[in-house]
């Protein structure tokens, strides 16, 4: 084997892992990290009789790895080396080092908690932040430090965030940082021309780069299947003695391991997705054009959908993909972005833009309610992990208390989502197992062209050679299940599918206008088969302008499969509405799936709860009734404390008062069925009362409502300026201050008073915190200018020794 710039590392590699269990090791790409250093590992002491886990981002990259670790070691794959994926494995008894996919390492965790047999894991190509590995890497280190200390754990990448991972793996944990490529790489700028479509301008710039002289194969990189296939046409038109490969995740393995194989004979351009971007040396390859772009799924919460997203790459990702040219010689990098585009350090992490329903069901799995429980690199956004349990619930998966039900364990076998393993599960209640096989085989690997998922599936089931991916899952699942593909009998998918999208069934509001369970509205062209259906189930939403969603594929769903699916529709359930009209509470019973009333009849009793949890709906809706005068100056005291006496104190912002109104107001609620009458309530009274007794006391002490003003007055406080973290104010005449020196504190003496000190028509002279200042500055030019336009008022050359008087001379 040639020599690799890791090669000098890998004694010191070895050394640190024989003494500590946790490593970082960054190596620039190309400098053979991947395949060096697991094999460098496998005669350590510590490892021996066990075996090694290579974690790997994507299934090429670790069928990649496989193959030329064993080449390298003479043997074919499965022996000492071997590899495991979801669908596909290649291992044998004599295995001592598995390359597996990120995912794998979470079943296998789930299943053995222990890792009996596994002496260390390296986690390769971290950079990428993927779910998986973000979940596999808290899982192992929860059973390193609970159970496992002789687990060695190896994060390697050329680009890791350091500072993020020591806040995990320890601040003492050694860093290991191997420096040089093994070939340079010149790096070019390319950016677009004004006006010039991508693919042109891509062309262009393989035209260049085929100019050079020592140029070989070439690697373009493009953000999605669409782009990569225009410019493949335009290639094949432009170019035709080259062979022109294009590379996706869509492809079939025979087909991707033909686009990456070295032809000899005639010069390749390879233009793929980032699924090159780590782990793979492409032979022949020292050209590569990066387009720069990158195509995310991301989850919103609010509205529960994920949309493919194009956006800029980051720093890391672009010298990942630079990487590529100088694997094997001197290279030269592309870029079609101008030299001044600024790139953000690193990718965003995936769990921070994901549906975190899958990671919700493997901490439940794994005994785990709440994610702080586990060392995150990242811990999961609350918003998405709420709506990963509420979908969860929804489902009959999770509890009301977050725990595993029956069908949840069940779930849990199915290396499939949590929507498409309720699917699969449920099936069996009437016999379309096999048929939910190909679902959720066609789910994965439907083209977003088929707008209809019954004709899809009819056209798989017939030719299924023609669909080698879809074939290969619904196989692999309908094995799981024990049952037989061809088994499978094409009816109506909508019962199916509302199984796993039961918060996606829509009821007709007008023709092409849907209302959905999640109380969402969707809409299809007029001309859609689907835009007259009393109900149907959207499988696939996209999100437009005016918060409404766009269909993009159902299928129709009859009210009777419905209720037959969700029994628990047919129950009456009390409900109570606001009527805009008469401006009041209006009872009924209505049956519901979620948001949609299936039918509803009059209630002339509404129970208490209903009520008081309907007039805390529409105070959310109408926060105006809500906060008046007086609940604002409690608010804005309390605002005081929290900012000069920390979080012992509770949040009274308006959202935190909107959220909890169940607790501090709704007890209140009774006999009250309009809004108008919710305004008339003592409502600070009831606030205040949310807070026991002694903190009652402090907080009046704290922040009294008056203070006595030198004039003997009690006069009030105004706590409204502290609700946007400005002192309160005390707004009095000039001549009730006479003599007053220290300025006036609240807040155990925190915080100084701001003083208005006022003309006798009530206009503001002066805004202090520091009287004595005022007295000796300010008031000179006070006096001399009001003491002629107020004659009948006190304006004495020396204010400190004045009586304070709120009268007149006369009167005083």
């Amino acid at each position: 084997m040639s020599a690799l710039p890791i090669e000098q590392y890998l004694d010191q590699l070895k050394d640190v892992l024989a003494s500590h269990n946790r490593l970082m090791l960054i190596a620039q790409p190309g400098a053979g990290k991947t395949t060096r250093v697991p094999l460098c590992l496998l005669e350590e002491e510590w490892v021996k009789g066990h075996k090694l886990l290579l974690l790997e981002p994507r299934r090429v990259a670790a069928r990649l790895a496989a193959s030329f670790m064993a080449q390298q070691l003479g043997e074919d794959v499965g022996q000492t080396v071997g590899y495991r994926m979801r669908g596909d494995s290649c291992v044998s008894a004599q295995t001592r080092l598995e390359v597996v996919t990120q995912g794998v390492l979470t079943r296998m965790l789930q299943d053995d908690p222990l890792l009996e047999g596994v002496a260390g894991i390296i986690f390769d190509e971290f950079h990428e932040r993927s779910l998986d590995a973000d979940l596999g890497l808290a899982l192992t280190l929860d059973v390193q430090t609970s159970i496992r200390d002789d687990l060695r754990l190896l994060v390697m990448s050329a680009t890791l965030d350091v500072e993020a991972l020591k806040r995990v793996l320890g601040e003492q944990v050694p860093v290991i940082e191997c420096h040089g490529r093994q070939y340079p790489v010149t790096t070019a700028y390319r950016p677009s021309i004004s006006g010039e479509e991508s693919a042109r301008h891509a062309l262009r710039v393989v035209e260049e780069a085929l100019s050079l002289p020592d140029a070989q194969d070439i690697l373009v990189i493009l953000p999605g299947v669409a782009e990569i296939n225009r410019l493949v046409q335009v290639l094949e038109k432009t170019f035709p003695d080259l062979a022109i490969r294009p590379l996706h995740g869509r492809m079939s393995i025979a087909e991707q391991q033909s686009a990456l194989a070295a032809n000899t004979s005639k010069q390749r351009i390879i233009v793929s997705t980032a699924i090159t971007e780590s782990s793979i040396t492409v032979e022949r390859v020292n050209v590569v054009i990066d387009g720069g772009l990158e195509r995310v799924p991301l989850f919103h919460p609010r509205t529960g959908l994920t949309r493919l997203t194009t956006r800029r790459i980051n720093h890391a990702s672009a010298d990942q993909r630079r990487g590529r040219a100088g694997r094997q010689r001197e290279g030269r990098c592309f870029r079609l972005w101008a030299q001044e585009q600024t790139l953000v350090p690193y990718g965003e992490p995936e769990i921070q833009q994901a549906d975190l329903s899958s990671l919700v069901l493997e901490l439940a799995c794994w005994g785990v309610a709440s994610p702080q429980t586990l060392s995150w690199v990242t811990p999961p956004p609350e918003g998405a992990w709420l709506s990963g349990q509420a979908l969860l619930t929804q489902l009959g998966v999770l509890d009301k208390h977050c725990k595993l039900t029956p069908l949840g364990s069940r779930c849990a076998r199915w290396p499939v989502e949590p929507r498409i393993a309720v699917m699969l599960e449920r099936a069996a209640d009437f016999n379309a197992v096999p048929l939910a096989c190909g679902v959720a085989a066609l789910l994965e690997e439907r083209d977003s062209a088929e707008r209809s998922l019954h004709d899809a599936l009819a056209l798989r089931l017939r030719q299924p050679q023609r669909f080698p991916i879809w074939q290969r899952e619904a196989l692999r699942l309908s094995k799981r299940a024990g049952v037989a593909l061809s088994d499978a009998k094409l009816v109506p998918l909508g019962p199916l599918l509302a199984l796993a999208y039961p918060e996606r069934v829509g009821q007709l509001i007008e023709p092409g206008k849907f209302r959905l369970a999640n109380g969402k509205t969707a809409t299809l062209p007029l001309n859609d088969a689907l835009a007259h259906q009393s109900y149907l189930v959207a499988v696939a939403l996209s999100s437009q302008t005016g918060g409404e969603a766009r269909i993009t594929a159902g299928e129709p769903l009859s009210l009777e499969s419905l209720l037959s699916l969700y029994p628990s529709i047919q129950q009456w359930q009390p409900r109570a509405t606001w009527s805009q009209e008469g401006g009041r509470l209006v009872g009924e019973e209505v049956q519901a799936h979620g948001r949609l009333v299936i039918a509803k009849r009059p209630l002339a009793h509404l129970p208490e709860e209903t009520i008081k949890k309907a007039l805390s709906n529409a105070l959310r809706q109408q926060p105006e009734k809500l906060f008046g005068d007086k609940l604002q100056q409690l608010r804005g005291r309390m605002a005081l404390l929290r900012e000069y006496q920390g979080e012992a104190w509770p949040d009274w912002s308006e959202k935190a008062l909107l959220a909890t109104l169940e607790s501090w107001l709704a007890p209140y609620l009774i006999d009250i069925n309009r809004l108008s009458q919710v305004e008339k309530l003592p409502l600070e009274r009831y606030l205040l009362n949310s807070l026991a007794w002694e903190a009652q006391s402090e907080f009046e002490q704290l922040t009294p409502l008056t203070l006595e003003v030198p004039s003997g007055k009690q006069v009030g406080l105004d706590y409204l300026p502290c609700l946007s973290q400005r002192p309160p104010v005390l707004a009095l005449k000039l001549q009730e201050a006479f003599g007053w020196q220290v300025t006036p504190t609240v807040a155990d003496g925190a915080v100084a008073v701001m003083i208005h000190l006022l003309s006798p028509a009530r206009r503001p002279l002066q805004v202090t915190q520091d009287l004595v200042s005022f007295w000796q500055q300010g008031y000179p030019e006070v006096r001399k200018e009001m003491r002629g336009r107020y004659p009948k008022h006190p304006w004495p050359e020396d204010p400190l020794t004045a009586p304070a008087t709120a009268h007149t001379k006369r009167k005083g």
